[in-house]
């Protein structure tokens, strides 16, 4: 058997996924894709065409088709045995058989592929083992990693116990009267005064440095820590800058420093489009809005957080939906250890509860109250706690709290795009929603038409985002219409965010009781809504 080439095409002949396993052309398997539906009868009931060089072995996957190209003279069953194992190995990586889905996971089927033949020749292997292949899951790297972190944590317990040193032996120069001493460190300036155990913790924890992006911060944090570490190893070295006071100028190593490469790294990221947040300490007007805002915090504290996570397919269907909350309660004050929490479910949607091990399920299935299985006992002080949790999981389109309709439609200079939302949930109420809509690279910047809301075009990351700062019964649907050239698979996926202060399943605690007596409790709560997933595929 001689194969020359695997392919995931569409029924026209476009090819999607290639992979050829011999010197081979772009424009000859381009061509060759192309000639193959001409070349398929429909009243026939096998699945390879030949022409006067090649065989095409074909097996439909729904609107697609997994074809190899053969020689003429390779064996027609080996052909069609790999052709089983090359059609059970897609649906490993593609959720569904759809074009973009298959785009996405190229390289995954790519990879795969390579594992079932080499050089034109099928390998002996089943799907467990090309599972196993492509993972490539080593135990020398876990064995590697588990070393390392154990080095960090050592190098970390050494560091504090030399700062602890460095305290006690100038508290005890203190006491005596002498002189504190001076453990050496850059540059030859004594220490003048003894200061307190937290100049040097707060030193090494809170350096002032610049605010960057998630990358630049974690490169940051790697570098500190190892000079941290160094600076101890050398016998506090580090401890006696932080903490002397020179009286002329010095050139002792200054934590926190913000020296020309940090300033040239922070214009470079500028420079490509990256948001720097300023040093004053404060969260990003963009962070504050994603947050519930601040509560009243009693000594019996609740929150009621719930996360979605969502599929659905651009033509309809909800392929998949799950919500996922919990009732965490905390506790600060002894004297309300030991309470119970009466619960108010009235959603209607098939949840599945499921409260904790120590929680008394007798008694919140009979009255919908949560207690300790020994009322004796209290709950923990000052730990979080969760008492309830629940699972929603359906394909009922009509539980969707918020569906996104998009139609792109082609036209002479490139894709007329109009989308809306509605919201079905009535209830709810959505803030800070961002529903991003990706747009073919290169193109400029999309022609806007009707909106509701506002619009951000992101060249670097080709997104647009439509943001609506509310979205509930008052304002249940809206649209945005815009123009970009592109071809009308190109604006999907489309993803979705929001946050809410009323969750989706209406469950809440409505009291507190004591234990011993019916006496009503004081408690705060939270409720949070958010998105882990929602997309339109």
């Amino acid at each position: 058997m001689v194969l020359l080439a695997a392919a995931v095409c569409t029924k026209a002949g476009k090819a999607i996924v290639s992979r050829q396993f011999v010197e081979m052309t772009r424009t000859r398997i381009e061509g060759l894709l192309a000639a193959f539906p001409k070349l398929m009868n429909t009243g026939k009931q096998h699945t390879f065409v030949e022409t006067d060089s090649v065989r095409y072995v074909y097996q439909p996957l729904e609107k697609l088709y997994m074809v190899l190209i053969t020689t003429k003279n390779s064996n027609i069953l080996e052909d069609l045995e790999t052709l089983r194992l090359f059609s059970r190995v897609i649906p490993e990586y593609c959720r569904v058989l759809e074009e973009s889905e298959i785009s996405e996971h190229c390289f995954d089927l790519i990879f795969a592929f390579d594992e079932i033949v080499a050089l034109g020749y099928r390998e002996n292997v089943n799907l467990a083992q090309i599972r196993t292949f492509t993972e490539m899951d080593s135990h020398e790297e876990k064995v590697f990693r588990a070393v390392r972190e154990t080095q960090e944590r050592e190098a970390k317990a050494e560091m504090r116990r030399k700062a602890k040193e460095l305290q006690q032996a100038r508290r005890d120069a203190e006491r005596s009267g002498k002189k504190v001493p001076a453990f050496g460190g850059f540059g030859s300036a004594g220490m003048t005064s003894v200061s307190s155990g937290s100049i040097i913790s707060d030193s090494i924890i809170e350096p002032e440095k610049p605010k960057m992006t998630p990358a630049a911060v974690r490169y940051a944090s790697e570098g500190l820590a190892v000079v941290v570490i160094a600076g101890v190893s050398e016998g506090g070295a580090l401890s006696s800058a932080l903490s002397s006071r020179p009286s002329g100028p010095s050139k002792a190593l200054k934590l926190g420093a913000k020296g020309k490469e940090v300033d040239n790294f922070v214009d470079k990221l500028k420079s490509e489009g990256e948001t720097i947040m300023s040093n004053t300490g404060k969260r990003s007007s963009d962070v504050s809005k994603a947050l519930p805002p601040p509560v009243n915090v009693e000594s019996v504290h609740l929150r009621v957080e719930e996360k979605i996570s969502l599929t659905c397919g651009r033509d309809g269907g909800l392929q998949n939906m799950e919500v996922l909350g919990m009732i965490t309660l905390r506790v600060t004050d002894d004297k309300h250890g030991r309470i119970r929490l009466i619960v108010n479910n009235n959603d209607n949607k098939g949840l599945q509860l499921q409260t904790h091990p120590n929680v008394d399920k007798k008694l919140f299935s009979a009255d919908s109250v949560i207690g300790l299985k020994n009322p004796e006992k209290s709950f923990p002080l000052n730990n979080d706690v969760g008492v309830l949790k629940w699972r929603l999981q359906t394909t009922d389109e009509s539980l969707i709290p918020l569906t996104i309709n998009c139609w792109p439609s082609e036209s002479g200079a490139g894709c007329d795009v109009n989308i809306e939302y509605e919201l079905q949930e009535d209830s709810l109420e959505l803030n800070d929603v961002v529903i991003s809509i990706p747009v073919p690279a290169g193109v400029g910047a999309p022609l806007i038409g009707d909106l509701d809301g506002e619009y951000k075009h992101d060249g670097r990351r080709s997104l647009l985002e439509w943001c609506l700062p509310v979205i509930d019964a008052n304002n249940k649907t809206g649209s945005l219409e815009f123009s970009i050239a592109g071809q009308p698979n190109d604006f999907f996926p489309i993803n979705v965010s929001f946050v809410s202060k009323r969750n989706y399943c209406d469950i809440q605690v409505t009291k507190a009781t004591y234990v011993d007596g019916d006496g009503p409790v004081r408690f705060s709560s939270e409720t949070s809504f958010v998105v882990d997933k929602y997309e339109i595929l």
